[in-house]
This record gives structure tokens, C-alpha cells and sequence, in this order.
């Protein structure tokens, strides 16, 4: 049993021992409907609207496959370079839980339709790590439990609980990785960077939005320690649906740093699943896990055997898209920027807008600059993703166009990217209505010049004896007086010109 809840610091657990993690991701599908039945998945539905006697377990009811379910496995699975295969079926996985009507969920056992892969994914230095895949097999997601009267939300403490069975039968994938050793220290930053590749890939596919604080996508987070020299593997634990990037990190640190402790101090693992608490960034115990034995696993009776032909197979493969660490590593010779640089863009998920806005036709070097600085500043200060802002790519794109053309400068320009994330209309629209232009009438110009240089006679003098940067204040006066709404570098010229001053 274990007799300490203490940890020990990090680098300690690491000079004894070696991590073993197995990561378990399940996607939630974008199809329209269940996986064995017609109900609708549309999210906000009124509670136990979007049910029927099939997704409710009713006797006789009979399940069918939802073909589209079949597709996204195969592309899933073809994507993580793994075999498809030629025949399998379902299976029921069975255990009394209130989630689930049934008393069994419908899921794939020893006979998944894809199995053996690998992914690679890149770490914040560059270092390229495989993971390899096990398998990625087909199955439905249960229903919602609401526990209502407890302080923590969970069944302890609770007077009563509340179910939705909306989401039972829902389409989920679930990717198992083989056991991923070699990390050492990094192994919570490669569980971080398998995560985030994998839920980019789910992405460019196509079959899921894969948003994480949604619950489309989480991950079961396995780990054990072994000490140095030793083949075996230690017992594992299992952190269970854990929703974040940051938190997949910081659950495998925090039980690298518990298991290090619970063994030092003589205890023994137990095997179980946990709970993550994102406040305290640690792991409670949650159930002693059960062995696949304690399932009792045997063939789905009311479902035929799936098998894609491979002509089918094929197909699919040709219209994969490009794998999303191909894609950077060319958007990076493309755009010239840095790994650092691209990782920072792929943090803040604006890969994709800046490819858009390059694509209605603004130059690279601006389309960055206006996603990673403007826009990612209000959507962090905002707290939601740049995907969420009320502005699109070609928004962005008209935006840097008026820039180029001249009629804004970059102090404008953020003006008008304010007025149309306020829903003041299209960038052309809130130029007119804010009255943003530029001044570039020369006759304008030249009177705000003379009457900025008259009214600092002492500025100019310094410049005419040779002072050249005091300009700035003479410039900064002249776009006072026009709002902002000057050409700086036009009235910097100007302004040397009227005082007979060479910039060299």
C-alpha cells in the first residue's frame, strides 16, 4: 500500500529512475450523428433530447454503424501510418456505471480497425521524437453525470446526481501509443508535443474540431517508473481525461514525482485510475483499475464485421492531407522564419489564419505581424482563441492592402482591425465611418509642417545646426495636429526639406 503522499523534486525522480508513459487519446468525432444509431450529436441540446431507444439500451432496439464514423477511423489511421485492417469487428466492453444506458459500451477489442503506427512530433528545440502507436480503434462515448450537493463536483459529498444521456453513443476514436521510453527527463514534454501534433492532425483531417476545453479530445495519461538498469516496468497509474496541453505536461510530472516518492519511501504502486486538479497542477486517486478480464470482453452479436476493401483503403490514403510537421517545416522556408518563431505561431494557433490571409493576398511578413501581434493581444486579453475573433483572414488581408496602398499607416491600421472586431463593418466601411484615412494631400502636409516648425522655433534651429534626430518631436507635432492620420516618413522629409537639412 502506498505510505506517503509526499513528492520528491523532480530531478531526484529522474537520477533513480526511468519514465514509462502510455498515452490514450480519445477524439470525438464531428459526425452529425451517433455511431450505432440516427440521434443528432449537435452540442446544447436540452437534456436527453437527442436520445432514442437504441442509444438508451431499450431491449430489442438494434444498433447500426454510422459509415462516416468507419471513414474518419480509416483516415485517422492512415494518417498515424498504421495498418488498416482488411476485417474486424466490435466488441462489447461491459461494466455497470450509471453513464452508460447500456450496462456495456460498444467498442473494439482485440480486433481494431487500425494498429501499429507511429507519429512523429517535434519538441520546442527542434528535436523530432516517434511515438509509436498501438492502435486506434472505434467506439461511442458515454453519458454525462452530474453531481449535484458536493463541493468538488465529483460523487463523494454529492446528494444526488443528474444524468444526460445526449452524448452516449457519441463517435469517439481512441489512440493508444505503445510504451514510450527514452524520454527521461522530457517524457512530460514529449507526452505535451504528442498531444498537440496529434490534435493538429486530427484538425487538417477534418473529422473533429478536437478543442480540448470542449471535451472533443482528451488524453489518459499512463506512467510508471522504472529504476535505472531494470527491463520491467513499474506499475502504472492512470490520469484520467485530462483536457489541456499544459495539464497532459503537468499530470506526468506531477506522477513522475509521486511514484519517485511512494518507491523511495519503501510503498508500493498501486494500479488505479486519478483524477487531475488543474488548480493545484496534482493527482488524486480515483478508482483501483480494473484488468481487460474485469471487462469480459466478447464479440458485438448485433453488428456485423467491418471490412474495408482496399481499394476503398486506398482512396482515402490519396486524399490525405500533408502532414501538419511537413507543413511547417515548409511554411518555414517559405515565410524564413525560425523554429522558434513557428512554434510560437503554432502556440497560438495562427498557423492556419496566416496561411488564409496569405491566400487573399497579403504578404507573408505582414500577415504575421497582424495575427502574433494586434490580434493575438486581444484575444489573449479577451481569453479566447484567435479563431474566435470577429475578423477573417481576408478581413486581415484588406487591411494590410490599405496599408500598402498608402491610405493607412500601422497606428490606423490597428484602428480599423478595432472597429471591425467591434462589428463596425467591413475594414473599408470603418475607414469611412472613423474617418481614417491619411493625409496625403501635399498641400495639407505642407501647412501642418510650417506651422509645426513655426510654433517650435527652438527645435528647428537645432536641427538646422546639425541635430538631425530632434526631427522627432517635429514630426510627432505634425502627426498630432493631423490625428495620427499623417505619412511619418513623408513628413520627416518635409520637414527636412523646409529647413534645408540632408538627412545623411
Amino acid at each position: 500500500m502506498t505510505v506517503t503522499t509526499d513528492l520528491v523534486s523532480y530531478e531526484d525522480a529522474l537520477a533513480s529512475y526511468d519514465p514509462v508513459m502510455g498515452l490514450e487519446v480519445h477524439v470525438e468525432l464531428g459526425t452529425k450523428t451517433k455511431m450505432f444509431c440516427g440521434c443528432s450529436t449537435e452540442l446544447g441540446a436540452e437534456p436527453n433530447s437527442q436520445t432514442c431507444p437504441t442509444c438508451l439500451g431499450m431491449p430489442g432496439a438494434l444498433p447500426a454503424v454510422n459509415a462516416i464514423g468507419v471513414e474518419s477511423a480509416i483516415k485517422i489511421g492512415l494518417a498515424l501510418h498504421c495498418e488498416i485492417a482488411e476485417w474486424c469487428r466490435f466488441a462489447r466492453k461491459n461494466y455497470f456505471y450509471p453513464d452508460m444506458p447500456k450496462n456495456f459500451q460498444t467498442s473494439q477489442y482485440d480486433e481494431p480497425i487500425a494498429f501499429n503506427g507511429y507519429l512523429d512530433v517535434q519538441l520546442e528545440d527542434g528535436e523530432v521524437f516517434r511515438v509509436e502507436i498501438e492502435r486506434a480503434h472505434m467506439e461511442e462515448d458515454t453519458g454525462k453525470s452530474l453531481h449535484v450537493g458536493g463541493a468538488t463536483g465529483r460523487i463523494h459529498g454529492a446528494s444526488h446526481s443528474l444524468l444526460d444521456y445526449n452524448r452516449a453513443g457519441i463517435p469517439l476514436i481512441e489512440i493508444v501509443t505503445k510504451p514510450i521510453e527514452g524520454a527521461g527527463e522530457r517524457a512530460p514534454e514529449v507526452a505535451k508535443a504528442y498531444v498537440a501534433e496529434l490534435r493538429e492532425l486530427i484538425k487538417a483531417l477534418g473529422v473533429s474540431e478536437a478543442r480540448m476545453e470542449m471535451g472533443q479530445m482528451r488524453c489518459d495519461v499512463n506512467l510508471s517508473l522504472r529504476p535505472h538498469g531494470r527491463e520491467k516496468f513499474g506499475t502504472r497509474s492512470e490520469t484520467k481525461n485530462v483536457n489541456s496541453l499544459r495539464s497532459v505536461e503537468r499530470a506526468a510530472r506531477f506522477e513522475i514525482q509521486r511514484h519517485a516518492a511512494v518507491l523511495n519511501s519503501g510503498g508500493t504502486i498501486i494500479q488505479e485510475t486519478r483524477h487531475f486538479h488543474e488548480d493545484t497542477g496534482s493527482t488524486t486517486s480515483g478508482r483501483v483499475k480494473e484488468e481487460a478480464e474485469d471487462y469480459r470482453y466478447f464479440p458485438e452479436p448485433d453488428l456485423v464485421p467491418v471490412a474495408p476493401s482496399r481499394e476503398w483503403v486506398e482512396e482515402l490514403r490519396a486524399v490525405l492531407p500533408e502532414q501538419p510537421l511537413a507543413r511547417r517545416n515548409r511554411l518555414r522556408e517559405e515565410w524564413g522564419v525560425g523554429a522558434h518563431d513557428m512554434q510560437s505561431m503554432l502556440n497560438a494557433g495562427a498557423i492556419d489564419p496566416i496561411v488564409a490571409t496569405i491566400g487573399a493576398g497579403a504578404d507573408a511578413a505582414s500577415a504575421r505581424k497582424w495575427w502574433m501581434g494586434e490580434l493575438a493581444r486581444t484575444a489573449n486579453e479577451s481569453g479566447v482563441s484567435l479563431d474566435a475573433l470577429a475578423i477573417t483572414p481576408e478581413q486581415v488581408a484588406r487591411v494590410t492592402a490599405l496599408v500598402n496602398e498608402g491610405f493607412l499607416n500601422d497606428k490606423l491600421a490597428r484602428q480599423v482591425i478595432e472597429g471591425v472586431l467591434k462589428g463596425e463593418g467591413t475594414p473599408d466601411e470603418v475607414v469611412e465611418k472613423r474617418g481614417l484615412k491619411v493625409v496625403s494631400d501635399e498641400g495639407a502636409l505642407t501647412t501642418a509642417v510650417e506651422e509645426a516648425i513655426a510654433g517650435n522655433a527652438a527645435i528647428a534651429d537645432k536641427i538646422r545646426g546639425g541635430k538631425v534626430a530632434a526631427v522627432g518631436a517635429l514630426v510627432g507635432a505634425v502627426m498630432k495636429a493631423t490625428r495620427g492620420q499623417a505619412d511619418a516618413a513623408r513628413v520627416k522629409e518635409l520637414i527636412l526639406e523646409k529647413l534645408g537639412v540632408s538627412e545623411g
